[in-house]
This record gives structure tokens, sequence and C-alpha cells, in this order.
């Protein structure tokens, strides 16, 4: 019972993130603010403000509303965490999903290729992928698909190796089926849900290494708003104004947890089932 309300609050948590992310991203294509202020607008009430009802998280040093910066920051965390992902269980899928049905020498040389980019620090490769890409949300997000993919094509062997052994796969290929239309009819729908149940715990990880690089200065530059860089600028502040670190580092902490109570829920239920 405890399990189901802890997933129904990630559910809820993921919801809302999700959905700002992609309202925030269309008004920002359309050129609308959805935000009470811009994110950039200085002025916007007293410096160091605390925060009010006219400024629900504060003012920073130079009067800029910090939930209008938040908000607006929202699909760069959102959007990597997704798309990184999101990439990682194709290439995952697909490699995995052949490693485990053609064996042999073709096994080998995929696993130990996965191994030699896995067993690489992939906090340090981002960031030099990063340096050498230049700053920002797209660079940011190449340099991480380039090194997060490996996990997902180990789990994604496991689980195809379990399923190639099944009557269904031997008689799809008794009746001449090809290795491709064999893992994309068999194959990868029967384990696609126990990939997206770690694709979501993965989720929250990539935020938070996302949001570590952004504050280490890598992703957006100023005046743009970013989670980690929001909390970088205003760490001194930790005394004087605690709302201007505290914020985005809560707010980046409550997404981690709510993609990884999903994560939880979803894997609970097809335990349970």
């Amino acid at each position: 019972m405890g399990r189901n309300r802890e997933a129904k609050i990630g559910a809820v948590i993921v919801a809302v993130f999700l959905l700002t992310a992609i309202v925030v991203g269309i008004a920002t294509a359309l050129g609308i603010t959805v935000t009470p202020y811009g994110p950039v607008q200085t002025d916007t009430g007293p410096k160091l403000a605390p925060p009010s009802l006219s400024h629900l998280f504060g003012t920073d040093l130079l009067g800029r509303d910090v939930f209008s910066r938040i908000i607006v920051a929202t699909p760069n965390d959102v959007s990597v965490g997704v798309g990184v992902v999101a990439f990682a269980l194709v290439v995952g899928l697909i490699i995995g999903s052949i490693a485990a049905l053609k064996g042999g020498l073709l096994d080998e040389l995929l696993m130990r290729f996965t191994d030699v980019v896995f067993a690489l620090p992939a906090l340090v490769i981002a960031m030099v992928i990063a340096v050498a890409l230049g700053p920002g949300v797209t660079n940011m997000m190449i340099a991480l698909m380039i090194i997060w993919w490996p996990p997902h094509a180990r789990l994604a062997r496991g689980e195809a190796l379990k399923v190639s052994h099944q009557n269904y796969i031997r008689s799809a290929r008794l009746a001449g089926m090809g290795t491709w239309k064999i893992i994309f009819r068999h194959v990868i729908p029967n384990i696609f849900v126990i990939m997206l149940v770690y694709a979501t715990l993965d989720v929250g990880t990539v935020i938070l290494v996302y949001a570590g690089l952004s504050y280490l200065g890598l992703s957006v530059k100023p005046p743009a708003p970013d989670w980690g860089e929001m909390v970088s600028a205003f760490q001194d502040y930790l005394i004087t104004a605690p709302w201007l670190p505290i914020v985005p580092g809560l707010i980046i902490s409550i997404g981690v947890i709510g993609f990884s109570l999903l994560g939880d829920g979803i894997r609970d239920a097809l335990e349970a089932g």
C-alpha cells in the first residue's frame, strides 16, 4: 500500500515536470511568456527579497524573480534527462538484442566495445566532450548520449538472451524470418517493459549529472537560467539569502526523487503481476 502511494506521488511529480517543460518549451518557441516575470528581467522587486506572494521563491541580487527563472529552466533539465535516456534505451535495445540473437564473434565484439565504454569514467568523459563541443544544452546532451548507453545495452542483452530460447523465437527462425524482424517483432516487445523501468529510474540520474555539469558552467551561459548554474552562482548566499541556492537544489532533488519513485512503482507492479 505504501509503495503504491509512493508510485502515485512519483507519477504526479513526473507529470508536473513534464507538463511544465512542454508548456514552457512551446511558449518559448512561440514567444509567449507564461511566467510572472521574464527570466532575465531585473528589478522585478526588491533585491534579495525573501519568498513572498509577489515572488514565490524570492529574488536574487539583481532583483530577478527566482520562481520565473526556475520555471523557464525546467525544459533544459527535463529534455536532457529524457532525451539522453531515450537515446540510450534505443541504442541499448538494438545492440543488446543483436548481440543476444547473433551470438558468437559479433556478440563478443559488441560486448567488449560496450565494456570499454562502460569502464570509462562517465562524468570525466562527459566533461571532456562538453568542453570540446562548447557550453550549451544541446552539446551537453550529445556528450551524455555518447557515454550513457552501455548499461542499457548490457541489460537488454541479458533480457534478450532469456527471450531468445523461447519456442516462438525458434519457430520464427525456422520460418525463415530475418534477425531484424525477430528483434522488432518478438524480442523488443517482450523486453521493453523491463527496459522502460530501468530507463525511468535512469532519468533522475541524468538530471542530477546534468545539474552537476551545469554547476561547473558547462551548460547555458548567464543570464539564461539553469538549475545547476543557479546553485553555483548563489552558493555564497547560503547564509544571507538561503533561498537562492536551496530552491534550485530542492527542485533538482524533487525531480530525481519523482522519477525514482515512479520507476520503483512500475517495477513493483510488474513483480506483483
